[in-house]
């Protein structure tokens, strides 16, 4: 075993270490005064309910947006987040990108739950979009490094979902049964399904929460092909109308989409006291036939080649506790978790009289513990608190792979799969967070985290891949205040570390990815941020505006190196084939990304408000191959929204009118010059105007019309492999069969 590697403080410092050991040596809270502390100049801010992430560039998508705008997933929600960019690999698939970072450098949790594995694959990948979006009841983004407090991967960000739940009515005596039904249906891809729920109240102690829901997606329509600088259109997607030698000004279904998707849900809580409830739950997630759409087929390749995801399947359970737990502990988020990621692939060479086929499976047990302290008041104005939690996950992995002659009808089982087979990650860590208003127009807070990531898999001599045996130690720390010098006004500063240690993806995969065919690097070394920001928040009676500057300075970033083909690893014939060759490795100096980005609400008489949004980030590193500095890989360009919204109390009926735009980003990274994903100098700018409409009765009925990309502009987010909806209509209706 290599010697525990320990990774604190601001790049190079000790920071992390210094505010962690500090902190948890505090002395337990004095006794709580009665009540809590009034505030004084902002005395609507009650500290015994204040959001902890509340200096920080944070954004809550709630249950009436989601309803309204109709996302086709999780991750299409927060294309609206300033700060945000979703992109995608294949219509299956979506990931978003929190001021340049994604996949494996954000983390994602469900109801408090870690959803990131030992498996999480870099860049645009697949899981964060087997989250079901109609079973949510609000997302919230937390932007800027955050694993003082969400742990490992918070590089970028956290992405926190939290799913719908019926509460049990005290008041009630009996059973009440309320089922409801929706049906959606999108003209783009021709999708429709629907999904079938039964809300239950079971007296006033017990409710439960549960539903079915299918969806079929066919081929996308996009707006028509998206060329490069050079007038030559991307070498991603193909096009039917291609293969049926149409017109090039003709081409707009894309090769490559559609898929199948089943999802269940069943939420049981249970009120032991009126401020202490448990919760049962378990959501499943079933995608069938999802091709890769960059692979399907790959740039270059003839038509007939195609990876296909056959399986995408999430399974997650757990039982939480949740409330206070007497005077002494608040906020108990108490969650014991299983959880089990299945992947099957195909890759189909018809031409060559060969197919790949490859199943990776994860099982994943959890424990999180988070809880507060009472508010502790310190003289007339000031108070107190202590936010304090523990994480445990442990990662078990399958992986297998096989070979088949198709013209033989024979198979050969390889040596290896995409991951080592009894392959296994785990992570621990603890955390403390210090909230402190000595006044009542200053907030601080200040945390540390300590933990261990410990990596461990065989080596298989058949492949010539090595073992892995690591532990790598986390030590950070964050400090973040809160001015409010009136009522309307906050003034946010917060200086914020993020941790990632390399995974069993990074330091054993072998694998196809967008730019090319990546292998693995057992040498590498935890990658971290410090994320330093400046915000302002304005709430007047007609006005709520929020804007943040940000430095996000990266110390060992893993990136990928190109490499040649005689560097391709032994019994991997994939490698020598592919056009690119790629090896992650940390990169030698600080990488940075800078930015800005913020939003302005303007309300309106008559129910009318207009927001915008906007969002700017710059990013630079070392060149791994080369001594110079480069752009960073597929940071999004500028970007934002303008809405227009109306709302009519009395009648429920709403509409809106929103502009969507992207700027050119020609600042490419050497891997994304590499990037058949990418057009020949970037990614073109683009601009679409959408109309929305809809009726709400109360409760009881929603009627929702979207009309996107009205100018059927051709045109892709920033590193997707697929171009955006041409125009389309997408429409849902919902409602309870009873009462009525």
């Amino acid at each position: 075993m290599r010697s525990l590697r320990i990774a604190a403080g601001v790049p190079g410092g000790s920071l992390g270490l210094g505010l962690a050991v500090a902190l948890l040596a505090l002395p337990a809270a004095a006794q709580p005064a009665e009540g809590d502390p009034e505030l004084g100049v902002d005395a609507a801010v009650d500290p015994s309910e204040e959001d902890p992430d509340r200096d920080r560039a944070h954004a809550v998508i709630d249950r009436r947006e989601l309803e309204e705008r109709l996302p086709r997933s999780a991750p299409d929600a927060l294309s609206a987040v300033p700060g945000v960019s979703v992109q995608q690999s294949a219509h299956g698939q979506a990931s978003p990108y929190v001021r340049g970072l994604t996949g494996q450098q954000v983390v994602h949790l469900f109801d408090g739950v870690r959803l990131n594995t030992g498996i999480y694959r870099r860049g645009p990948n697949q899981y964060f979009f087997t989250v079901d979006s109609l079973t949510l009841d609000r997302l919230e983004v937390v932007r800027g490094s955050a694993s003082v407090r969400w742990g490992s991967d918070a590089l970028g960000g956290a992405i926190l979902v939290v799913p719908r739940e019926l509460r049990p009515d005290p008041s009630l005596e009996g059973v009440r049964l309320e089922p409801r039904l929706l049906a959606r249906f999108r003209s783009a891809d021709l999708a429709w399904g629907g999904r079938a729920e039964l809300a239950a109240e079971l007296g006033d102690r017990t409710s439960f929460l549960g539903g079915v829901a299918y969806r079929s997606a066919s081929r996308l329509r996009g707006g028509g092909v998206v060329s490069g600088a050079d007038g030559e259109r991307a070498l991603v997607p193909r096009f039917t109308e291609e293969l049926e030698g149409r017109p090039e000004a003709e081409w707009a279904t894309q090769l490559g989409t559609g898929f199948d998707e089943l999802t269940f849900d069943g939420r049981l809580v249970h009120a032991i006291t009126p401020r202490l409830r448990v919760v049962g739950a378990a959501y499943g997630y079933r995608q069938g036939d999802a091709p890769r759409t960059d692979r399907c087929p790959a740039p270059e390749a003839p038509a007939d080649e195609c990876l296909t995801v056959r399986e995408q399947f999430r399974t997650l359970a757990y039982v939480a506790l949740r409330g206070d737990a007497g005077e002494s502990v608040r906020d108990l988020d108490l969650v014991l978790s299983y959880q089990r990621h299945h992947e099957r692939r195909e890759n189909l060479r018809p031409r060559s009289r060969v197919r790949f086929d490859g199943i990776d499976d994860v099982d994943t047990l959890g424990l999180a513990a988070r809880a507060a302290t009472p508010v502790v008041r310190l003289g007339d104005d000031g108070w107190l608190r202590v936010r304090y939690g523990l994480d445990a996950y442990g990662d078990v992995v399958s992986s297998r792979a096989s070979q088949t002659l198709t013209d033989l009808a024979l198979t050969v089982d390889l040596s290896r799969g995409q991951y080592l087979e009894g392959s296994r990650y785990a992570t621990l860590g603890s955390f403390v967070v210090l909230e402190l208003s000595p006044a009542p127009w200053l907030v601080v807070r200040s945390g540390g985290r300590l933990g261990l990531v410990g990596v461990r898999a065989p080596g298989d001599a058949g492949s010539g891949t090595r073992a892995v045996h690591d532990d790598f130690g986390i030590a950070l720390g964050r400090v973040g205040a809160e001015l409010r010098p009136s009522r309307e006004v906050s003034v946010l500063l917060s200086v914020d570390q993020g941790f990632r240690a390399p995974n069993l993806d990074d330091l054993t995969s072998r694998q196809q990815t967008g730019p090319g065919f990546q292998f693995e690097n057992p040498e590498l070394r935890p990658e971290r941020t410090t994320s330093v920001d400046v915000g302002l928040r304005l709430q007047l009676p007609s006005l709520r505006l929020e804007a943040f500057a940000y430095g996000l300075l990266l110390e060992d970033a893993i990136v990928r190196a190109l490499r040649r083909a005689e560097d391709c690893p032994a019994m991997t014939p994939q490698c020598q084939a592919s056009r690119v060759h790629l090896q992650l490795v940390n990169a030698r100096g600080l990488g940075a990304v800078l930015g800005v980005e913020g939003g302005a609400t303007v309300l309106l008489p008559e129910g009318f408000t207009v927001r915008a949004t906007a969002a700017f980030a710059w990013g630079e590193g070392p060149d791994p191959s080369a001594d110079r500095r480069v752009p960073l890989s597929r940071v999004p360009p500028a970007n934002g929204t303008v809405e227009a919204r109306w709302r009519h109390a009395e009648t429920g009926l709403y509409a809106a009118a929103v502009l969507r735009w992207a700027a050119t980003q020609d600042r490419l990274a050497p891997s994304d010059v590499a990037d058949a994903r990418i057009p020949v100098g970037g990614t073109p700018g683009w601009a679409t105007f959408d109309l929305r409409a809809g009726w709400r009765l109360d409760e009881r009925l929603l009627v929702a019309i979207v009309a996107e990309n009205l100018p059927d502009v051709a045109y892709r987010v920033h590193g997707s492999s697929i171009n955006a909806p041409g125009v389309g209509i997408s429409a849902s209706v919902s409602g309870r069969l009873w009462p009525w």
